[in-house]
């Protein structure tokens, strides 16, 4: 099942409740006063409701009605319509786990892991037992990031001194990268994701962050081996 919600009050959702499969969905529909549609399954394993969502979502855009749309899903088929909402100038937010497809995480304006919506440090069961999901929500490493943000900073524009707006090169890294996250890294904002990643050097005045790459690392170029900028 896909839930798709356009960005007023509510949302809708889209399935055959008329059995017992979507079941789990009740509670969580009714709380996010969440417009419910039937779709019945004509046939076993065809993806009715998935056309008929995006019939819906067309039609919406073709009225002009729509400033974006959320779309909650992993499943590649939706890599078209999520284009298509682009081309119309729609932000296209999606949300699930990290099992979504490349193709489809790239299409979004902004795509959010599911995981990184988690509490930070979930329960433990009353046995002791580690808890349900922790493998889902094991993160990457902060070097890991390293590579992306270094590709962003060498398109900014750096002072003199090689020093670069954080919060610029922020928005080019999300440009290219739509599903960038620094929770996904363990970290609560890019600062400290760029602090942790380890190369880079991190200054912070008057309300704004700005960072280089470490000045041991940097070559200067007119210098002979060795010699650092």
């Amino acid at each position: 099942m896909c839930l798709i919600g356009v960005l007023f009050p509510g949302g809708v959702s889209l399935g055959d409740f008329s059995g017992t499969r979507l079941a789990g969905w009740d509670k969580a529909i009714r709380s996010l006063a969440i417009l419910r549609h039937l779709q019945r399954s004509n046939s076993k394993g065809k993806n009715a409701s998935d056309i008929a969502l995006v019939i819906d979502v067309m039609n919406l855009m073709y009225k002009r009605t729509l400033d974006g749309v959320v779309q909650v899903s992993s499943d590649s088929d939706f890599t078209r319509l999520a284009q298509r909402l682009r081309e119309e100038g729609l932000d296209v937010y999606g949300f699930h786990e990290r099992k979504a497809f490349e193709a489809f995480r790239n299409a979004c304006t902004r795509f959010i892991y599911v995981e990184n919506l988690l509490e930070a440090e979930p329960e433990e069961k009353k046995d002791g037992a580690a808890p349900a999901g922790t493998e889902a929500q094991k993160k990457d490493s902060p070097n890991k990031a390293r590579k992306i943000i270094l590709h962003a900073g060498a398109i900014a524009e750096p002072d003199a001194d090689g020093w670069e707006n954080l919060a610029s090169v922020g928005q080019r890294i999300q440009g290219a990268h739509p599903d960038f996250d620094s929770r996904s890294c363990g970290c609560a904002n890019l600062s400290t994701l760029v602090e942790k990643s380890g190369g880079f050097d991190i200054r912070k005045e008057r309300g704004a962050v700005h960072f280089r790459r470490k000045v041991a690392a940097r070559k200067g170029s007119g210098a002979g081996k060795g010699t650092v900028a």
